[in-house]
């Protein structure tokens, strides 16, 4: 498979009180296409900052990232916008949905903003996403009238109405019980089956062993990581992943 994503020496950097803080430090990696990829470490270790700077949600201080051919730390701001909204999906702890806006409005809405579909197909796109994810019934409804597990499966319906080529996840079931977590892995692990690259920052071991591969960031820096291989959910080994996994990261000084 090819890489779909490549980072080199990548670096970011804030100043804090006149004095610099050096978050990311000559991070290296590659995500092949249809890969599902957890990104883990302690607080303050880099997680959330490495997925903003390989995405183009924020500015790296040096370095580079190419994204399906596109070098991001060369597009304008206008093209990096275009090139998020039609090709990557964003999934937050926080569902982010606008308020104002019913639950279908804030899926579709992104699909109406990329301008290269007929409205019909993205309401239509949009109502089998609804029904894949489990929520139909809320079709009618506003972001009030849902729980925390209907509006993040809303949320990665919204991830996925343009037909990205990954999907960013920062945390996506931190916010969640473990029931409702369990069922949003399930449908990361059917997206991710279908060809689309996942990569997600969690503290969950449970979350994280559902996945393929497993980076370990300390300070900055990826120090390690671990390849489960691929998940199948039709096989009863989870728990056999999670303590092998426990394992490793202990190892690593989790």
């Amino acid at each position: 498979m090819n890489d779909i994503l490549k980072v080199k020496n990548l670096c970011k950097t804030y100043i804090v009180n006149k004095r610099q803080l050096h978050v990311l430090k000559n991070v290296n990696l590659k995500v092949k296409e249809g890969e599902f990829i957890a990104v883990m470490g302690p607080s303050g270790s880099g997680k959330s900052t490495l997925l903003y700077n390989v995405s183009g949600m924020d500015k790296m201080t040096a370095g580079n990232v190419i994204f399906d051919g596109h070098q991001l730390e060369n597009l304008s701001e206008k093209d990096l916008s275009n090139l998020r909204l039609k090709k990557m999906g964003f999934v937050f702890q926080q569902t982010n949905l606008l308020k104002n806006l019913g639950i279908i409005d804030n899926i579709i809405l992104s699909a109406y903003m990329a301008k290269d579909r007929k409205r019909k197909d993205v309401n239509k796109q949009a109502i089998e996403l609804m029904k894949r994810t489990g929520i139909i019934e809320l079709v009618d409804n506003d972001i009030t009238q849902a729980s925390g597990g209907q509006l993040q499966r809303a949320t990665i319906c919204r991830a996925l109405i343009n037909n990205p080529k990954i999907i960013f996840g920062d945390e996506p079931t931190g916010a969640l019980n473990s029931k409702s977590a369990n069922e949003i892995m399930e449908i990361f692990k059917d997206i991710n089956d279908e060809g689309t690259t996942i990569m997600i920052v969690t503290h969950d071991v449970k979350v994280a062993s559902k996945t393929e591969r497993v980076l370990y960031m300390i300070d900055g820096k990826i120090e390690g990581e671990y390849n489960l291989g691929k998940f199948n959910k039709n096989m009863d080994d989870s728990k056999n992943r999670e303590s092998k996994l426990s394992q490793w990261l202990l190892a690593m000084g989790w």
